[in-house]
């Protein structure tokens, strides 16, 4: 065939292109590989000890006894898939339930509404049995308040007690850090001592040991001197203390108007990052400091707000393919009934009613957010109470379970006809579905809501799900 470029022009225009793409993949590497936590816990550093992931495990079981004792009535709170359908009478309800332990793939053919349900709320209870809390802040700022410095001298020291000896008897959640105040001029040196105090402390009682995936959360970044001032923080605190070298990691949080755009009109999230030199390891939307910086009404700071969502999806564009993950706020209606029961007193059946109602709102609530962040590709957000505990796991379950075999049933169809466009059902997928299909499966295992059987099950490989690539996946297909 007749060429009309030569072989040194195509070699220039290639050696070009080489170049761009080098310089692309510098500054997006890929999401990360690791495991990333579906939640964060907050909770004030005055109360933190070493066993408070179990702690509010136990807390967050009695909660889901005492007020969804069944998935029946569990599923109907929170308005699963076809909840409605679900038998409320004890001896249906009991016959349903010995189908689903005799034969549960069985009974997902006829009654799907009742396999999720039932499915989720045993995953719900075995992961608070198991792994309550998968990432655990104590925090300095918004949970723990302004208190005289000596008492939170006293707190951070304490803290870090704590720490250390959930460390030694490994009983810390897998995830965990600390959340100091702002670099405000009201707080920053209130802030900077505390970390300073904090990391102390946990050098002196460790051996100058971290505890695995420790991280500093640093709230209400405006610009990104505070950022650089931080990291200058913890590389000095790192070489003094005897930390391991780049091993203090800090995360961002986003929570008013000019982190997300500056006084310049520019992008302020990758500039925040970039100040970071390379410590970043996660950026967080502070869902209601941010719609006060928006000037919204108290009424209308919702999780779903559209100014939420523009600055959610700025964060998400921003830091797309870095590596840096990204988290969503937190529901602050909590999940906590009007009546409380004394020493010698016991509640009437109107006074259980009323508390499991306010309960259930909460939970419906908290789980119609959960589900709106995972729709935006948000798979991390906050908890600040253990009775949300149940709905973050059943929320990422149901996100999940729900629409497992339609897309098992797509990517299968994909991967059979590798490069080829399909048709399935009345979708019609093309090669970006395709990769969307393969992140559902990737996030649904990184989350525990899919196991590797299940994606195995769709015909591709573990090796082939690790590339993260179905552009990679087609062209190794093809070329075989």
């Amino acid at each position: 065939m007749k060429l009309t470029l030569t072989h040194d022009e195509m070699n220039a225009y290639c050696s070009e292109l080489h170049d761009s793409n080098a310089a692309f993949n510098v500054h997006y590497p890929a999401d990360s590989f690791h495991r990333q936590p579906v939640h964060t816990v907050y909770g004030g550093a005055n109360l933190f000890k070493a066993g408070f992931s179990a702690k509010l495990g136990e807390v967050a079981l009695k909660t889901l006894e005492t007020h969804a004792p069944t998935y029946s009535v569990f599923a109907r709170a929170l308005g699963m898939p076809r909840a409605d359908t679900l038998p409320t009478d004890p001896t249906e309800l009991a016959n349903l339930t010995r189908a689903l332990e005799t034969n549960p793939e069985l009974v997902r053919e006829t009654k799907q509404a009742a396999w999720l349900a039932y499915t989720v709320y045993n995953r719900v209870v075995k992961k608070l049995q198991t792994e309550p809390i998968e990432d655990n802040r104590i925090d300095f700022e918004d949970g723990y308040g302004n208190r005289p410095d000596e008492e939170e001298d006293a707190h951070a020291v304490a803290a870090a007690d704590e720490v250390a000896k959930g460390m030694s008897e490994n009983i810390l959640s897998p995830f965990i850090g600390i959340r100091i105040k702002t670099f405000s001029d009201e707080c920053k040196v209130r802030s900077i001592r505390t970390l300073d105090l904090f990391l102390t402390r946990l050098a002196e009682k460790t051996g100058s040991k971290l505890p695995n995936h420790f991280i500093v959360t640093l709230p209400k970044v405006n610009t990104p001197t505070q950022v650089s001032t931080c990291v200058k923080i913890l590389e000095k605190l790192e070489a003094k203390l005897g930390f391991a070298k780049g091993s203090l990691k800090m995360e961002i949080m986003i929570e008013t108007t000019q982190s997300i755009i500056n006084h310049k009109g520019e992008n302020t999230v990758p500039l925040l990052v970039a100040a970071a030199g390379g410590r970043c390891r996660s950026a967080i939307f502070g869902t209601y400091d941010y719609t006060a910086s928006c000037n919204i009404t108290a009424a209308h700071q919702k999780h779903t707000h559209p100014a939420c969502d523009f600055a959610r999806h700025v964060m998400q564009v921003s830091l797309a393919g870095t590596g840096i993950t990204i988290s969503d706020g937190a529901t602050t209606s909590m999940p906590i009934g009007p009546h409380k029961a004394g020493k010698d007193d016991v509640l009437t059946s109107q006074q259980r009613y009323e508390n499991r109602m306010v309960v259930h709102g909460a939970w419906k609530l908290h789980y119609d957010n959960i589900v709106h962040s995972l729709a935006h590709g948000y798979y991390q957000g906050w908890d600040l109470n253990p009775g949300q505990l149940p709905i973050r796991y059943a929320a990422m379950d149901a996100f999940f379970l729900s629409g497992l075999q339609d897309a098992s049933a797509r990517l299968n169809a994909f991967l059979n006809k590798a490069a080829q466009a399909t048709l399935v059902g009345n979708t019609f997928d093309d090669a970006a579905t395709g990769q969307g299909l393969l992140n559902f499966f990737l996030r649904g295992m990184a989350c525990g809501a899919i196991t590797e059987q299940e994606v195995l099950a769709t015909g591709i490989t573990l090796d082939e799900l690790r590339s993260r690539s179905f552009v990679r996946i087609v062209n190794n297909r093809t070329k075989k």
